[in-house]
């Protein structure tokens, strides 16, 4: 089975959206790698083309948000084959899917749902992720979610629910920091310990993007993960003690809601490889 990350480096990125491939074929910016959701390029035609252009550029990771690793169904063969398809013409140097679930019964949701966190479903996650990993013969990310709610019978932590995923199928953790400080503040839950009860060397990425506060009834707010403005600064000081935690990772910066021009986005990028870069300077140094 390969090792994923052989091409992506611990380094700034962003996710290429449709809206920027023309800018980034034509303009070439100083990005050190891209990321695509893995379910726009199965169509084959115009997309995919452009996307394998773009991959001679740059290297390129694959996030999917269709698998439904959580789903009691069982995987979607047809789904896993369609990856697999991209995953041969692209060859990416990272492949992720989330811990979530998004069908039954042969419907698709068009959502990330939540699991409840207990043995049973712990069990159906671990037999996707390995099924996953046998077929496309590789290692894949799983991401943790932002939520909203908590089942109330769940028995398990949802950072030791990841943390035994990862152990079990030997596969690796793309720390969302964002997600986790989303989801800290809906249940109350310390955000630094979520971070540090994660196993750091499972950790192969890390992701950040922007969210907004909603208010709702009784006075009370939520958070929500919308991906539609830059990374807010609770989030960036949240990053540092991933950093801190994990070292330097492959740091994507995620933004699929109000796109904003190219420039906006690389400088998000940017913020984040000035982090990456003190992290470095700061091994250097204890070196």
């Amino acid at each position: 089975m390969n090792e994923e990350g052989s091409t992506i480096p611990a380094a700034a990125g962003i996710g290429l959206r449709f809206q920027h491939h023309r800018a980034v074929l034509e303009t070439r910016p100083a990005i050190a790698w891209l990321e695509v959701h893995t379910e726009n390029y199965m169509g084959g035609g115009a997309a995919i083309r452009t996307l394998e252009a773009i991959r001679r550029d740059y290297p390129v990771s694959l996030h999917g948000v269709g698998l439904s690793l959580g789903s009691a169904d069982g995987l979607d063969a047809g789904h896993l084959e369609r990856i697999r398809d991209v995953v041969r013409r692209i060859e990416p140097g990272l492949v992720s899917e989330h811990l979530s679930w998004s069908v039954v019964g042969g419907t698709y949701m068009a959502d990330l749902l939540p699991l409840p966190m207990t043995e049973e479903a712990l069990d159906v996650v671990c037999r996707h992720v390995d099924q996953s990993q046998a077929y496309l013969q590789r290692r894949i990310l799983i991401e943790n979610p932002s939520s909203y709610l908590l089942y109330a019978h769940s028995t398990i932590p949802e950072w030791d629910f990841l943390a035994a995923v990862a152990r079990r199928t030997g596969c690796g953790i793309l720390c969302d920091v964002n997600n986790i400080y989303v989801s800290a503040c809906n249940h109350g839950w310390d955000a630094p310990a979520y971070l540090a009860a994660l196993p750091a060397q499972a950790v192969g990425e890390i992701h950040l993007a922007g969210h907004t506060l909603k208010q709702i009834d009784n006075g009370q707010s939520l958070h929500i993960d919308d991906h539609g403005s830059r990374v807010a600064p609770e989030v960036w000081a949240l990053y540092a003690q991933a950093l801190a935690r994990y070292g330097p990772v492959p740091t994507l910066v995620e933004w699929d809601t109000n796109v904003p021009p190219l420039d906006i986005l690389l400088a998000e990028a940017a913020q984040a490889a000035s982090l990456l870069d003190r992290m470095d300077a700061d091994h250097a140094v204890a070196a």
